[in-house]
């Protein structure tokens, strides 16, 4: 299925975008709103991290049941991945977010009345069938949605929004600790904060269009139009309609969409194996680890439990600016260097976690020393590796599977965050915080070369431009 590789810039991309303030003020408000969902994802996995402590005696948690309702989630994020993807291109993006909404407000819900843990650990479930649905459809939309140029920007704004809601997490849950100190419960009132974006995030998908791309691939071409003119300008509108729909009527022609063709295209199975490596690259950085367990990982190094929660904050603050500085290189630089360095950064930052936790003695400098590490490694974490891998899993899969593939992709990556999740506490214990981080740097070493070798380009295109290319080079 060969065809001829494009000029890297399409038709609809030599098309002048030139909106009005109106337009422009419209994308806006589209991306805001569908990034709640973002907001969420972080939230929901950030607040395990100081709820955790104070849940331990009022459920009784062990070791293994920690590590239970840590990773619930996560193996709901999995399930939730796939099935939000296959959902999102059978009913619209919007109809799925919708449907998010809803599942983020029981699930945080359950959670905070939690009686047992067997309660929490489904709750948690439900609530990672959100995340997960999140993680996969929230990115599709805004890259859909988003004109090429602006397309890495806007797509990267939801990954700000999840670090922004790790930070709220972390923030809040120093603040309630504080002020409710070891009162029994505390854990709850950090858990029921979730119900309200949820809330903010149903009421304004309601208002916000369906994605002109998922329009024009169920033959709804002139809605794709409408929806084009509410964030393009009209000759731009025009250009990538057509592109988009002549892309649709291909796509039918050849029936793609779905597992048959993961099994029977060579190109798109390819390019599945490829999303599965994005995917796994991102998480064996062990970065949930230091999200999920870094309050007792500063503990462990020499901090207090009240001063580890607060030193905390700091590793959201990093996971933010990081993110503006991710957004800004993205619209300069190209994605997959970006990637390297940011998997070089993160390696050598575990590898400094490891030496100084084995070699520091306890207290202040050690204490100090691996905050410092955390705080690098999150700069390069969530400055490079983060925000390209969620930007290149939207961009990658083609239209009319687009949903599925990234589904099935964050399937693997939230099954590897299960797995790290699940058996990190145990790790710790058997051999030591320093071998841990040595695990994770062999894995960093191996994640660098399969990048050079593997990941395409994606900076520059249309989706469907990217499309063609990669199709004549994985055919």
């Amino acid at each position: 299925m060969e065809v001829t590789q494009p000029n890297a810039q399409g038709p609809a991309t030599a098309v002048a975008d030139d909106p009005s303030p109106a337009v422009s003020r419209r994308l806006r408000v589209i991306t805001i709103i569908a990034t709640f969902g973002g907001l969420l994802f972080g939230y929901d996995t950030g607040v395990i991290n100081g709820a955790l402590p104070y849940m331990t005696d009022d459920l009784g948690l062990t070791p293994v049941t920690e590590g239970m309702v840590t990773s619930s989630l996560l193996l709901g994020a999995a399930l939730g991945a796939v099935v939000g993807g296959r959902f999102s291109d059978a009913r619209g993006r919007r109809r799925t977010i919708l449907a998010l909404a809803v599942l983020f407000f029981v699930g945080a819900l359950g959670c905070t009345l939690a009686p047992t843990t067997a309660v929490m650990v489904v709750a948690r479930f439900v609530l990672g069938l959100a995340v997960g649905g999140a993680s996969v459809t929230v990115p599709v939309y805004l890259a859909e949605v988003s004109p090429a140029e602006r397309r890495g920007a806007l797509v990267t704004r939801n990954e700000l929004m999840i670090v922004s809601g790790q930070l709220l997490a972390f923030t809040s849950n120093a603040i309630i600790a504080r002020v409710g100190g070891e009162s029994g419960g505390v854990w709850r009132w950090m858990l029921v904060i979730a119900t309200i974006p949820a809330v903010v995030l149903w009421f304004g998908m309601l208002v916000m269009p369906e994605s002109p791309r998922w329009l024009a691939s169920k033959s709804r071409c002139t809605d794709a139009l409408d929806v084009l003119k509410q964030v393009r300008s009209q000759a731009r509108a025009e250009a990538e309609l057509s592109e988009v729909t002549a892309l649709a009527v291909k796509e039918e022609q050849e029936k793609l969409g779905g597992w048959q063709d993961i099994k029977s295209v060579p190109w798109i199975r390819k390019l599945m194996f490829v999303g599965f490596g994005i995917a796994i690259v991102q998480q064996i950085t062990g970065v949930n680890t230091i999200m999920y367990y870094g309050s007792q990982i500063l503990t462990d190094a020499g901090f207090a439990s009240d001063s580890a929660l607060t030193a905390n904050i700091a590793n959201g603050v990093i996971s933010v600016l990081a993110t503006f500085v991710g957004i800004w290189l993205l619209g300069r630089v190209p994605r997959r260097p970006m990637l390297m360095t940011g998997q070089a950064g993160t390696t050598v930052a575990l590898l400094l976690i490891g030496i100084f936790s084995l070699v520091l003695p306890s207290g202040d400098p050690r204490a100090f020393a691996v905050l410092a590490m955390t705080v690098t490694f999150l700069a390069f974490q969530q400055g490079a590796i983060s925000p390209v891998t969620w930007l290149m899993l939207s961009e990658i899969f083609p239209m009319r599977t687009r949903g599925f593939g990234m589904g099935v992709a964050a399937v693997v990556l939230w099954l590897t965050n299960f797995v790290i999740g699940l058996v990190f506490p145990s790790l710790v214990s058997g051999i030591g915080i320093s071998n841990t981080f040595f695990l994770f740097v062999v894995a960093g070493i191996f994640s660098l070369g399969f990048v050079k070798f593997y990941v395409p380009e994606t900076k520059g295109r249309t989706l469907e431009t990217l499309e063609a290319e990669l199709r004549a080079r994985f055919s």
